[in-house]
């Protein structure tokens, strides 16, 4: 039930009602797009003997727009009805994939598809806490991630499946996909703006963005879930390139399949470790979640001395379990807090901004233990121990303060 101003009270709602099937819908299959997108660029750099190096730079690009854009992509997504940003934001990475598919630099293009990606994300998750209550919120960022995650899994494998055959007819279809998209954001209840704004006057939204940062940073839990979610993201970002790499040196296997097929496993364990937080952790009890966030970095060290593809399987399976049940809460917490006080569009692209500077960071520093020729079970145990060493320390401070 609507009330006057088109908005939907969100204690009406529920975790099936259209606008929340049709936001699933939505984001799986830009989700697909995306991480088949992914394994297709890879695959058109190697067909262009591209040194190895500029695998990672994909990443690179594609975060450079989270960054430069964070002050404007929150705004953006609060003033304007956010199944309608998701339709415009799609239609970006449509013209990325495109432009890709028609000869741009892979690098260039993957950028583009960044732009519409960074004006996607704080619409995609603070729509929820629109369209259901605080007693929801949880679960239904479990089934956003659920939903993200069967994607990331179903879009690596084909991506690589049909890069391995043919490069262009995988980006052909990964463009079609796009439109798809957009066509499911459609479906999307037109939902009342959460923060209207009367312009968009770049040093008047930079000076919102700033302001938002320190509402934000002032929280103590919504800056702990800033900086978790943030090195999570950037060590996942990483272990996918990492596993690039790693699996012709570690398995003797030389396709892009295979690394896709792992990818999956991380997914599948993210899904299951998202469905352990929606039944055992609420916003009450995040600091269940803290354990899980510390075994992620043990798990990637101890994997990197994997040499049996089932083993490395299991063991990524293990990453991810513990990388969905530490993300997941955290996440909710994060657009609770935004809800509150700036709203969840401003709060969602704040954390952009601090997720992609740490994928910027982790990535560039893979990078360039590749581009000095370290050994990549040496680079893997080194990214192991940061990202360890990172939720260790943001895990003690939580506790220490609760």
């Amino acid at each position: 039930m609507q009330n006057l101003t088109g908005h939907i009270p969100r204690s009406e709602t529920s975790l099936l009602s259209r606008g929340m099937v049709a936001v699933l819908l939505a984001q799986f299959i830009s989700a697909l797009a995306d991480n088949a997108l992914l394994f297709a660029a890879i695959a058109l750099l190697q067909s262009q003997a591209a040194p190895a190096w500029q695998t990672p730079l994909l990443q690179e690009f594609f975060v450079v727009a989270f960054i430069i854009l964070a002050p404007f992509v929150g705004p953006f997504a609060d003033a304007l009805p956010k199944g309608r940003v998701m339709l415009i934001a799609n239609g970006l990475k449509f013209l990325g994939a495109g432009a890709m598919l028609s000869g741009l630099h892979p690098l260039l293009a993957y950028g583009m598809v960044g732009i519409g990606a960074a004006a996607y994300s704080p619409a995609k998750y603070g729509i929820l806490s629109e369209l259901v209550g605080k007693d929801k919120l949880v679960t239904a960022n479990s089934m956003m991630e659920g939903s993200t995650i069967v994607a990331i899994l179903l879009g690596a494998v084909a991506g690589g499946l049909l890069a391995d055959q043919s490069v262009t007819g995988a980006l052909t279809a990964i463009t079609g996909c796009y439109l798809v998209a957009a066509a499911a954001n459609l479906l999307i209840p037109r939902l009342t703006p959460a923060h209207p704004l009367a312009h968009f006057a770049p040093m008047v939204l930079l000076k919102d963005f700033v302001n938002a940062v320190r509402s934000l940073f002032s929280n103590s839990d919504a800056r702990f879930s800033l900086i978790g979610t943030s090195v999570f993201w950037g060590a996942g970002s990483t272990l996918r390139f990492l596993l690039v790499a790693w699996v012709p040196v570690a398995l003797n296997i030389h396709d892009l399949s295979t690394p896709a097929y792992l990818s999956g496993a991380v997914a599948i364990g993210i899904a299951l470790g998202a469905f352990a937080a929606a039944k055992y952790v609420s916003l009450k009890s995040v600091n269940r979640s803290l354990p899980a966030g510390v075994l992620i970095g043990g798990l990637i060290m101890a994997f990197a001395f994997v040499n049996n593809l089932y083993m490395a399987i299991f063991m990524l399976i293990a990453i991810g379990i513990c990388g969905g049940f530490y993300v997941v809460p955290l996440n909710a917490l994060l657009q609770e807090k935004g809800h509150e006080s700036v709203g969840a569009g401003h709060a969602i692209a704040v954390q952009n901004l601090f997720e992609n500077i740490c994928m910027l960071l982790m990535i560039g520093f893979y990078t360039l233990l590749d581009k000095q020729g370290t050994p990549v079970v040496t680079s893997a145990v080194a990214f192991g121990a940061v990202v360890f060493i990172a939720i260790s320390a943001l895990a003690w401070s939580k506790v220490r303060r609760a």
